[in-house]
């Protein structure tokens, strides 16, 4: 069994069965990609795939395993390669981030600006989606950071560093009945008017339609975007009552909409920043959490991200103050 193997088996499985699109992304030929797999096959006595007319169709169960097993063991590779890339060149190297929307438009820019200019060398590549999406490049193995909202059980292989809370917003047009009431925002005003928000999850439950139910009120959610600038957009054509992040508002949005915050009418939520746990992280790694999350010491982050468990995470956590991230607070009007 070779290192060589196991990357043309990873390469297969992530190119979804396709050897010819594996043969490229890995600058190599078919029939090596075919011939060495087959001798993996032979030498460990268990087949890997599922073939039909010569192609491959399925992993099998037992295919699976050693996938996983394979992952493992190429990312222990990485690991003992940092730790001589560390040792040469601290100031050089790459970070991939997954992350949202909303962080990455307004709260990633000015930790990247100062991460930049302490480290020039080191090339960012930053990755936009939905916690799903996020959660598969995880699974892929192909980002180094995670920074999400809530979500947690979409990524139970991370150490997840709790970095801010916060709690939504409600935006309209100047003229909205909402904007021109003296009544405070409330769930059941929100209920009787067209709501735009962000996407909600096909795979669990949202914390946004739950506040609703528990009053037994049904929203009516006319659009969703993932974008909170697309979400403005609308609000601006008075399409509905958009329903953001605080850190998506700008003073400039005042200029031309009502702003009202929604504190206890929804739950705070939690944004996180996320760690293969069995990575061994770049000292500029360390550096780029501590810029994003200042209130952890550094001796906790580098703890929690070598902990053996989200539960040891956790306990670490326990003892630090989670501040509050918020936008433009001018003139925001109260819920009740």
């Amino acid at each position: 069994m070779t290192l060589r193997q196991l990357k043309y088996l990873l390469g297969v499985v992530d190119n979804g069965l396709n050897i010819t699109a594996a043969a490229e992304r890995l600058f190599t030929s078919q029939p090596g990609i075919s011939k060495q797999l087959r001798q993996l096959e032979q030498e460990i006595g268990v087949q890997i795939f599922s073939r039909k007319s010569k192609g491959l169709v399925a992993v099998t169960p037992a295919g699976a395993t050693v996938v996983e097993y394979a992952r493992k063991i190429l990312r222990d590779v990485d690991n003992i390669r940092s730790i001589g890339k560390d040792l040469m060149a601290e100031q050089d190297g790459t970070l991939s981030i997954a992350t949202t929307h909303t962080q990455a438009r307004y709260v990633l820019p000015t930790v990247i600006s100062r991460f930049h200019e302490r480290y020039p060398n080191v090339s960012l590549e930053l990755h936009q989606g939905t916690s799903e999406q996020i959660a598969t490049l995880v699974e892929e193995n192909q980002v180094d950071f995670a920074i999400a909202t809530e979500s947690r059980q979409l990524f139970p292989e991370l150490n997840l560093l709790p970095c801010f809370r916060w709690d939504r917003i409600v935006l309209s047009k100047k003229d909205h009945p909402l904007a021109v009431s003296k009544e405070p925002i409330t769930l059941q005003s929100l209920a009787e008017h067209p709501l735009i928000t962000y996407v909600f999850s096909n795979n669990r439950e949202s914390s946004f339609l739950n506040a609703f139910a528990e009053q037994s009120l049904e929203p009516n959610v006319v659009f969703t975007a993932r974008d909170a600038d697309v979400i403005k957009t609308y609000v601006r054509m008075g399409m509905g009552v958009g329903v953001i992040a605080p850190m998506a508002l700008q003073c400039s949005d005042l200029e031309d909409m009502f702003a009202g915050t929604a504190d206890g009418l929804f739950p705070t939520l939690t944004t996180w920043l996320g760690v293969p746990r069995d990575r061994a992280l770049r000292r500029y790694m360390l550096d780029f959490i501590s810029l994003f999350a200042p209130n952890w010491p550094v001796d906790l982050i580098e703890k929690a991200t070598v902990a053996e468990s989200q539960e040891q995470v956790d306990e670490l956590a326990a003892d630090i103050e989670i501040p509050t991230k918020t936008g433009c607070t001018e003139g925001l009007s109260a819920a009740a």
